[in-house]
């Protein structure tokens, strides 16, 4: 899979580090420390130039301000919703965006975009309101547009996203039950008119019985036999 030199690691469930050819590091969704399928050596990721938050579900915000507190970035971007709840919790440089606005983070430029899911941020007993789950269009001054969906269902606005941005590769949940899974993913993939997918939100509990291998046998029953699907494991890049 080409990205152009930008460098793709999962580090298990939803979370995502990106690195560019200019040495810039951006964080996906930091559940690190908590993350069972996150490798041992990468659950403290070090410095960070930036940090984009999907929604504020625990699997995705959990050790978001730990992160940021270590990894000290630039921006930590959000919605308004999640970005008032980061500052209360002492994360310096939090930013609250919402669809369809654009931040520029230095070498890439992330537009926030629908996720058709739920979000509400536990705290203590309490599930606090969390504005809305959103997805991301990242792109890389190389060239590159990477679509991060986030936690999602397919959705028809998924071609309009194809056709605004047109992004190359996609990371697509597929686990199912809490998103979308295989077979949903591949109408995703042929809304977004992508040739690149990267999987995840899948394996981490059993509850999320999605696989690659599925998703291929999804996207061959579409007749998109030419989409390349990077199965990877916790830990490992692509790019």
């Amino acid at each position: 899979m080409d990205l152009r030199g930008v460098r793709v690691t999962w580090l298990g469930h939803g979370t995502f580090a990106f690195s560019t050819p200019a040495g810039k590091k951006i964080l996906l969704d930091a559940w690190l420390q908590d993350n069972p399928a996150c490798p041992d050596d990468q659950k403290h990721q070090g410095k960070l130039d930036a940090m984009l938050i999907t929604h504020g579900h625990f699997d995705h915000i959990g050790n978001a301000v730990a992160a940021a507190q270590e990894g000290k970035p630039d921006h930590v971007v959000g919605t308004f919703e999640i970005g008032v709840w980061l500052e209360k919790q002492g994360v310096e440089n939090a930013t609250g965006i919402n669809k369809g606005g654009t931040i520029d983070l230095g070498g890439v430029k992330a537009t926030m975009v629908y996720a058709d899911h739920t979000c509400g941020i536990i705290e203590g007993d309490q599930i606090l309101y969390g504005g809305e789950a959103a997805g991301y269009v990242l792109r890389f001054d190389n060239g590159l547009t990477l679509y991060a969906a986030g936690d999602t269902n397919v959705f028809g606005d998924m071609r309009l996203i194809g056709e605004i941005y047109q992004p190359q590769v996609a990371i697509l949940p597929i686990g199912d039950f809490y998103t979308m899974g295989p077979r949903e993913a591949a109408f995703a993939t042929r809304l977004l008119n992508v040739k690149n997918v990267i999987p995840a939100h899948y394996g981490t509990f059993p509850a999320l019985s999605g696989t690659p291998a599925a998703l291929r046998q999804e996207l061959a029953a579409l007749g998109l036999n030419d989409v390349e699907v990077a199965e990877i494991r916790p830990g490992q890049s692509v790019g």
